[in-house]
């Protein structure tokens, strides 16, 4: 187990490593420049060229680089350059409201997720399973963007039961139509997958046994068949809240929810380069970490995972 953790460590460090590597270079082939988009048009040539030497946009490419990783080995994760406060700093301030969402969101898609896969399971091939399937088929098939803009119009406008924009310091029925939004896809991929891992579970030789046995229906379904068929959920679910607690950039923005999301779609829109790689090394440090964590959880839910990879 040990070795297996290790090996998963190693390898979440070489990803960290790539993700910094791409996210820097990208970022500085966008068109535009940030000295500009910061003082404006009218901003005379020597004070763009003193703001330009202050961030090092005029240093080569590979100074910028490794003065970037030496920054971020020493924890400095840079200075915004539209609010000009520290970046991680900014980030700690919008977690908060990233983590609810993500939190209220993943708890609603993965209870509701794992229930209808379980009632689709058990009843498969009827019309239960056929509906439960096209509602989950549905659900992945729209976009996060175009569900939040219909929510929107239908709960805000149409039928206005849910406000459309804000926190939850004015209330708790501004976090409805987010959480369900980022909730949805989700939703229907837990679905899904519940559904093919307990009908996997449920034609193996131990089910038959328990049955023959004589225990009751709900344990042979709860306790054996459902317990085993958790694995490819636990990953399906840590993968996702990596996602949601990365920050859903145009949800947030579209509902004026304040969190890591929102930040990253206005420091892209204003060229903040270091808000930028702040937010996208920050998305990557939680998907890494939780994968890492859904990883171990994993294998120690199902030693054969460990053994696979080991002779591999």
């Amino acid at each position: 187990m040990v070795g297996y953790i290790l090996g998963r460590l190693g390898y979440t460090v070489l990803m960290l490593l790539g993700v910094v590597t791409v996210s820097f270079f990208l970022i500085r082939a966008i068109p535009g420049d940030p000295a500009r988009v910061m003082l404006g048009q009218r901003a005379d040539e020597a004070t763009l060229q003193a703001l330009r030497e202050q961030y090092g946009f005029t240093k080569p490419l590979y100074v910028q680089y490794w003065r970037y990783l030496e920054r971020l080995l020493a924890g400095d994760w840079g200075r915004s350059i539209a609010s000009n406060r520290p970046v991680l700093e900014v980030i700690a301030d919008r977690l908060p409201a990233t983590a609810l969402l993500a939190t209220v969101a993943m708890v609603l898609a993965t209870v509701l997720g794992i229930a209808l896969g379980v009632v689709s399971a058990l009843r498969a091939n009827t019309w239960i399973d056929s509906a439960t399937m096209a509602i989950a088929q549905f659900g992945i098939s729209v976009p996060s963007i175009v569900m939040a803009i219909f929510l929107a119009v239908l709960f805000g406008e149409v039928l206005p039961w849910f406000p459309i924009a804000g926190y939850v310091d004015r209330g708790i029925a501004y976090l409805v139509l987010p959480a369900v939004t980022l909730g949805i896809r989700p939703l229907a991929i837990i679905a899904r997958v519940t559904r093919a891992s307990m009908l996997d579970v449920l034609g193996q030789d131990y089910i038959r046994t328990a049955r023959a046995k004589g225990l009751p229906d709900w344990r042979v379904n709860i306790v054996h068949a459902l317990r085993n068929a958790l694995n490819p959920v636990v990953t399906t679910v840590g993968t996702w809240f990596a996602g949601l607690l990365a920050g859903a950039y145009f949800v947030e923005y579209i509902f004026n929810w304040p969190g890591i999301g929102s930040a990253a779609f206005d420091a892209i829109t204003k060229l903040d380069y270091p808000m930028i790689q702040g937010t996208v090394l920050f998305t990557a440090i939680v998907f890494v970490l939780v994968n890492f964590a859904s990883d171990v959880l994993y294998a120690v839910l199902d030693p054969r995972v460990e053994l696979r990879r080991s002779s591999a």
